[in-house]
């Protein structure tokens, strides 16, 4: 399947709300754009998980255009696509390499996140772009998690990392990077254990994780990529804020993405927290995590066939 299909099929559920029920709102003799349609449009997009601010910006940009006038359902969808493009325009470079040595990256994210199924399907990705990838297991505290993490590896053919249980996880962050460097690996993944926002002592261990590595490379991690549960919604929101506040968030990974009606997430991550969606996640294999690109995102979200 190309991408568009992968998205179309992944995003059945949303599609749904900014095809069927929009196109719902038009009669064959078009529609008045007034107060009364604009609302309705306001409710259905609100449906999708854009947020409040972003569903904001699209409505007004469809009373900007149209107030007053009687329109085709056709006119309104092309300013939507238009708009939500806008609002999700980001660079097409989904990674920060190092500019020389191995490129680190920091992932983390709360429990049930979908963290581990993502590090996989991100270490499968360079993998297949002959990169050299050593894994890091640093979620020290749940042995199921270095297990799960080292089936991975053994499965793709990356190195991996692990230390006692119950060890410090920044001194297995330390060997995994002092072992990328020992091998000439390319790119070196950490995982971090999944914790909620509000837990203090492990949001500060996070920090820790960050500085060993910055000490043992300079300008690293080269990423902290947080992976979000496309499935929570508005929820993520605040993830986002808190895990940025500790480990400076560079991107998202939108994991879970074929499971739920709230796409529009995407839309609401950029424009409230300006960090970027670098990643998706769309099924259950470990080929299933596709570079995020805006414009074939919203094309997927409009696209009838």
């Amino acid at each position: 399947m190309g991408i568009l299909s992968k998205l179309k099929s992944a995003l059945t559920k949303t599609i749904k709300i900014f095809n069927t029920d929009v196109r719902d709102l038009f009669k064959s003799s078009g529609r008045l754009v007034d107060e009364e349609f604009l609302e309705e449009l306001f409710s259905m997009l609100i449906k999708t998980d854009m947020g409040v601010v972003a569903t904001n910006d699209t409505v007004n940009e469809i009373r900007k255009q149209f107030r007053g006038r009687v329109v085709q359902m056709q006119e309104v969808l092309e300013v939507l696509k238009a708009k939500l493009k806008e609002l999700m325009a980001q660079s097409a470079t989904p990674i920060n390499y190092a500019l020389s040595g191995p490129t680190i990256i920091m992932v983390c994210g709360v429990n049930g996140s979908g963290k581990t199924t993502s590090i996989a399907k991100l270490a499968r990705t360079f993998l297949s772009e002959r990169k050299k990838v050593v894994l890091g297991a640093s979620d020290t505290f749940r042995a199921a998690a270095v297990e799960q993490l080292t089936i991975w590896a053994e499965r793709l053919g990356a190195e991996i990392v692990t230390g006692k249980s119950g060890s410090d996880p920044a001194s297995v962050a330390h060997m995994a990077v002092a072992k990328t460097i020992e091998t000439g690996a390319d790119i070196c993944i950490v995982d971090t254990a999944g914790r909620l926002q509000s837990q203090k002592n492990l949001m500060m261990e996070l920090g820790k994780i960050h500085r060993v590595l910055g000490k043992l490379i300079p300008e690293s991690p080269h990423e902290v990529l947080l992976v979000l549960d496309a499935t929570t919604g508005q929820n993520g929101i605040s993830q986002a804020k808190n895990f940025t506040e500790v480990v400076k968030c560079t991107g998202i990974i939108l994991a879970k993405l074929d499971g739920t009606a709230k796409g529009g997430v995407t839309v609401t991550i950029k424009k409230q927290m300006g960090i970027p969606v670098k990643f998706v996640g769309l099924g259950e294999s470990a080929d299933d995590l596709e570079i995020f690109d805006p414009d074939k995102f919203v094309d997927a979200l409009f696209d009838e066939s």
